[in-house]
């Protein structure tokens, strides 16, 4: 019996301890400058015409002779109704934008912005000694660039057992 057991222990510890381990490394650099961008939006001619005791042929806007054209104001004849009365009188013209000749579209990209009534524009980022490098230890060296500029570094490593 003494035999058959330690004959049994020793197949036991023969036997291989078995375990799946998986060990993944990761790493990254993602270095960014930001592009110079510009908005423009073109605005529409406005009218508008009020009073009291004024009698008019109204005026109003022209309409553009073409599609790149703005509306232009046409002037009303406007005349007192009541000699020696108190009266009121407003008009305003507001001239919206024309598209500027020779400006064109090529695979949607304007060549030159035009100067529309609502522009905004944002300058665009300088590289300068933007720079980012990850070592096989996961040490990281990142370096920050000039305006509108960002570095991000990543470094995983897992480590599984099943």
């Amino acid at each position: 019996m003494k035999r058959a057991v330690l004959l049994f222990g020793m197949l036991l510890m023969a036997a291989p301890a078995h375990a799946d381990l998986t060990h993944k490394i990761s790493s990254s650099v993602q270095l960014t400058v930001d592009a110079s961008a510009s908005q423009a939006t073109r605005l529409g001619s406005t009218y508008s015409v009020s009073g009291s005791n004024v009698s008019a042929t109204l005026g109003g806007l022209t309409a553009p002779a073409s599609a790149t054209d703005a509306a232009t104001m046409n002037s009303g004849t406007y005349t007192q109704t009541t000699d020696g009365s108190a009266f009121s009188f407003s008009e305003s013209f507001n001239g919206g934008d024309a598209i500027p000749t020779g400006t064109t579209v090529s695979s949607g990209v304007v060549g030159s912005l035009p100067a529309f009534g609502s522009v905004t524009t944002t300058a665009g980022g300088v590289a300068g000694s933007l720079a980012g490098t990850i070592d096989s230890a996961g040490t990281m060296a990142l370096t920050a660039g000039g305006a509108g500029t960002s570095a991000t570094g990543q470094f995983v490593s897992e480590i599984t057992i099943r």
